[in-house]
């Protein structure tokens, strides 16, 4: 049952980012400014940390990453308010504020405080600013304390899922958690973040390298087969997923698909060739094929990740022709998406 709640609680929590993004007023505008939060904080912290910091042994560079990684709220709170249009000084000051909480609460109180803060304009020139900025940094921080606790459970019930994975046989932990994985990966919630926050290491963190890595491929084939975005939408989702969280929160049926088929295959091989990683918050592409060369034999990861993106590229293709009939109905790509 424990499992069961997991991957409904996944699912569920997908659910809901897809709707915001096309339902709620500058949903699409949010969801832009999360998925740059995540690479401004979680992606830079997973290069420069553990990698080039960790791995490499460059001092400077660890301080670098563990700096940028421990601001994940205000990183979120500042980027998610510019995407929105808030005044700048209002979204520092609100940002500021959110320095001690995790990337959603500050999500959420950047969304909330941009419709707040139009009392502002009702107040006279030269005190406007002043106020402004103390309304935001005390409503920043009043929302995402509140919701703190909401989204911990949220996350706890994810990793639960995750746990129970990992009691299960090897083979089938690596095919349901590298497709877990995958999916949050594409997904606005971030692996980075998720995997960062539940502190998850060894075999399990292998698998979701593994898989973010692999899947990557799958949703490129996709992408390109269904003619999702512009021309370099193809790339990008491979390079990294955030960056096109607009088209996939549009489209998350197939996408999603495709990133669970990929990731699963991976997953499984991350299992048969026993990828461990000790490096929380590398689930991404580019950081998932790095990181795990600090934990295994160099030749080992070289064979894992091309099985994996072997695996990747085929069920992109499978998704892609389930999909098919689908693609008929996605509208035009705009020009430079």
């Amino acid at each position: 049952m424990q499992f069961i709640q997991g991957i409904g609680a996944l699912i569920l929590t997908l659910a809901v980012f897809s709707a915001f993004s096309l339902k709620c007023p500058k949903g699409d505008e949010a969801m832009g400014g999360l998925a740059n939060a995540a690479i401004a904080s979680f992606l830079v912290e997973a290069i420069f940390q553990y990698i080039l910091g960790d791995f490499a042994g460059v001092p400077l560079f660890a301080a670098i990453g563990g700096a940028a990684g421990s601001l994940g709220g205000t990183a979120s709170a500042i980027l998610v308010s510019f995407a929105m249009g808030t005044d700048p000084v209002f979204a520092v000051a609100g940002g500021l504020a959110c320095s001690q909480f995790g990337i959603l609460p500050g999500f959420l109180a950047a969304y909330a405080m941009h419709f707040a803060l139009r009392i502002v304009k009702k107040i006279p020139a030269g005190l406007d600013v002043i106020a402004g900025a103390l309304l935001s940094a005390t409503g920043f921080y009043l929302i995402a304390h509140v919701t703190s606790p909401g989204v911990t459970a949220v996350i706890a019930t994810v990793g639960g899922a995750i746990t129970e994975a990992t009691h299960q046989s090897p083979l089938l932990m690596g095919f349901v958690l590298g497709g877990i994985m995958k999916i949050v990966c594409t997904s606005p919630l971030s692996s980075m973040a998720l995997t960062a926050m539940l502190g998850l290491t060894g075999l399990p963190m292998g698998i979701a390298c593994t898989a973010c890595f692999g899947g990557a491929f799958s949703n490129a084939v996709l992408f390109h087969r269904l003619h999702l975005g512009g021309e370099g939408s193809t790339l990008a989702v491979i390079l990294e997923p955030l960056t096109q969280a607009d088209i996939i929160t549009r489209h998350p049926i197939p996408i999603y698909a495709s990133s669970f088929l990929g990731g699963s295959l991976s997953g499984i091989a991350a299992v048969t060739l026993g990828i461990v990683c000790d490096a929380p918050g590398t689930a991404s592409t580019i950081p998932g094929l790095l990181a795990p060369f600090a934990f295994n034999d160099p030749a080992r990861v070289i064979l894992a990740m091309g099985i994996a993106l072997l695996c990747g590229l085929a069920g992109g293709w499978i998704a892609s022709m389930l999909f098919k009939p689908w693609a008929a109905r996605v509208p035009a790509a705009v020009p430079g998406k």
